[in-house]
């Protein structure tokens, strides 16, 4: 059976992601009485249309059809740390006041133009932000909702069957496969790291 790290390393390097708040969520999943208030079901909605925003639909579905709003408020609820649970939660409503300072409207309610163009600048600070620099400091609340959105999206039927090249079981090895430019990557679920 494999440890929870193990697991978490394994789906980071599958991802190509470097998890920033790796430690807050490791450290999260464990019971304890928390300080904080869940998801509403308007939270929810607004993370399903941010994350797909960040992960838009093409020719293959996007973030929004694998739920991926639940997916980071149970993901959010139930493994983060107050202090980082507190930055995602006023990162969410960061995003909604933002959104209704410059559209008049909540962030959900945005057209895709208006939803991409707020996620680009709320970007830019996330990158300029000094916290990025800082050892010991949160993680930008951006940060963690982009990580949650891929591991989110590639961990699920969706992004295992339709985003990547799936095979189901293992077949024999054959180390010279063609590439065409813009073939997907594969998922193999019985993969070993290193």
């Amino acid at each position: 059976m494999m440890n929870r790290r193990d697991a978490i390393a394994r789906l980071m390097a599958f991802t190509g992601v470097a998890m920033v708040g790796a430690d807050a969520f490791l450290s999260g999943c464990r019971p304890e009485k928390r300080s904080w208030t869940a998801f509403t079901p308007a939270d929810v909605a607004t993370l399903d249309e941010i994350g797909d925003t960040i992960l838009p639909a093409t020719d293959t579905p996007g973030a929004k059809a694998v739920g991926i709003g639940a997916f980071m408020a149970k993901m959010v609820n139930d493994c983060y740390d107050d202090r980082s649970h507190g930055v995602f939660a006023d990162g969410l409503r960061k995003i909604d006041d933002l959104s209704r300072a410059r559209h008049g409207r909540a962030f959900a309610q945005c057209s895709p133009a208006e939803r991409t163009a707020l996620l680009e600048e709320v970007h830019r600070e996330e990158r300029s932000s000094s916290a990025a620099q800082t050892p010991g400091a949160a993680p930008h609340y951006f940060r963690l909702m982009r990580e949650l959105t891929l591991i989110g999206y590639f961990s699920s039927e969706i992004g295992c069957t339709k985003a990547l090249r799936y095979v189901e079981t293992p077949g024999s090895y054959n180390g010279n496969v063609p590439y065409r430019p813009g073939d997907r990557a594969w998922y193999n679920p019985m993969h070993r790291l290193g």
